[in-house]
């Protein structure tokens, strides 16, 4: 009797890559999946676009497809992808007219990705009611608009570091930049993004339980007609 195959998606990078490399193009799709989240969200922080984030991210995957065969594994491949797709999302950038500087691909570079891809998970809990998904999105509409706000050096970072949890090894690596300026840019990304959800927070306080109005009108009115149904006012 013959083993079965194994399952495509259980398959780690390595030997995703050699399917890639021998061929087979079902296991570049499912590469892409894989990594689809991180690489989107890591262009996205660059361009602050959702659509030009797009184009990037599909610039990367061909440009990624056409170097694989250069590919030494010398760092995990999540973080040479990752690399690619910032190069991309930057050369994108300064084709648009926006300053920015192309980090240099250059060969194989930094620290194996120890804890392995960051996958999404798919998995769909209870149905939300209404009110709470409402409010879980109008929250995440919040923090988006804060991160968009940071400043560009600042943005990528902590993308990189709290949204996609990837480590200040993988992010120095990604970025090639110091550990010591990954750790001081995320501290100050967290900073500013605080500051400003704060400010957003208060304002919202002021507008709590708002009361100026239709519902002013709504209580005046009917303590009227409650009035002259009792006294004849």
């Amino acid at each position: 009797m013959h083993a079965a195959a194994p399952n495509p998606s259980s398959l780690d990078d390595d030997a995703l890559l050699r399917r890639i490399r021998a061929g087979d193009r079902d296991a570049f799709t499912l590469l892409m999946r894989r990594y689809n989240r991180r690489l989107y969200r890591v262009a996205r922080s660059v361009l602050r676009d959702d659509a030009e984030a797009e184009d990037a991210l599909q610039d990367a995957y061909l440009q990624a497809f056409r170097a694989l065969p250069a590919f030494r594994g010398e760092s995990a491949l999540g973080t040479w992808l990752t690399r690619i797709v910032v190069n991309a999302a930057l050369m994108r950038q300064r084709k648009t007219g926006r300053l920015a500087e192309v980090i240099e691909l250059g060969a194989d570079f930094g620290t194996d990705d120890a804890a392995g891809p960051h996958y999404p998970d798919d998995s769909q809990g209870e149905r939300e009611q209404p009110e709470l998904a409402a409010l879980r999105a109008q929250t995440r509409r919040l923090i988006e608009t804060g991160i968009d706000k940071l400043p560009g050096v600042f943005r990528t970072v902590f993308v990189l570091r709290a949204v996609e949890e990837l480590t200040v090894e993988e992010t120095a690596a990604t970025l090639d930049i110091p550990e010591a300026t990954v750790r001081s840019r995320y501290f100050r990304a967290r900073a500013m993004l605080r500051e400003a959800l704060a400010r957003e927070i208060d304002f919202a306080i002021e507008d709590a339980f708002g009361f100026d109005g239709e519902r002013c009108d709504r209580i005046v009115d009917a303590v009227r007609r409650r009035l002259d149904a009792e006294w004849g006012i």
